[in-house]
């Protein structure tokens, strides 16, 4: 006689959750497409599946992309307007940022191994953008170059308000010389999401050139970068 099925009732052997078959096939079609294919709430909620290992999380994955909009915006929103987000605690937070930094680092390695003046612009704004685009304080970096274009360093010089960054071109020379650098990139972002230069912001990108030229500093580009795309000042021919 064969053996009798459980029966799933109360005192008996309880059923699976709904939501681990779900994950499962979630999984298979990733193994099968790959992250591309996915929409930026299914990648997130399949990021969701490994930092929150047991409960529902296409729910948190629609909360937060009906805030923050984006897959990129929601992961690089800051704690406080995460933890805003019904299912997301400390800890969960926590372990999005990692994975936040861990994205961050990837791009800065692809960058730091190649030449950023010649063959690595696609690289150089995908760092920019995993970096800045989802600030909402603007911040201007430098990027320090070598004579061969290699990354030396990459530093937050100034940190500012949600449209407004003090920048000091002899601040920024005077670190270009510490670092024996040849070359400079610089960056910064605009929190509004519209990459387009201000008047100071050109003012400011031709005073720190203007110092440079003479110490044998160049200024490749000023990138600025917002949420929707980014400008090149050179390319703008704008200093």
């Amino acid at each position: 006689m064969a053996p009798r099925k459980p029966e799933f009732q109360a005192g008996l052997a309880e059923p699976p959750p709904d939501y681990l078959g779900h994950r499962e096939r979630v999984r298979q079609r990733f193994e099968t497409v790959g992250g591309e294919a996915f929409t930026d709430t299914e990648l997130l909620e399949a990021v969701l599946h490994i930092v929150i290992p047991r409960r529902d999380t296409k729910s948190i994955a629609k909360a937060m992309m009906a805030r923050f909009g984006s897959f990129s915006a929601a992961i690089a929103a800051p704690p406080e307007r995460l933890g805003e987000i019904g299912g997301l605690g400390t800890i969960t937070v926590g372990h999005l940022k990692v994975l936040q930094a861990a994205a961050q680092r990837f791009a800065r390695d692809r960058v730091a191994k190649t030449d950023i003046a010649l063959g690595s612009w696609t690289a150089l704004l995908d760092y920019c953008r995993a970096q800045m685009a989802f600030e909402d304080k603007e911040q201007f970096r430098i990027l320090f170059l070598d004579k061969k274009n290699k990354l030396i360093a990459d530093e937050v010089q100034q940190r500012g308000t949600v449209d407004h960054t003090p920048v000091y071109p002899r601040e920024v020379i005077k670190r270009a010389l510490e670092l024996s650098a040849t070359a400079l990139i610089l960056l910064h972002n605009h929190p509004s999401g519209d990459p387009n230069p201000s008047t100071a912001d050109i003012q400011m990108t031709r005073a720190i050139a203007d110092i440079a030229k003479p110490l044998g500093i160049a200024v490749h580009d000023h990138l600025i970068i917002g949420r929707d795309g980014h400008v090149s000042m050179k390319a703008g021919k704008l200093f």
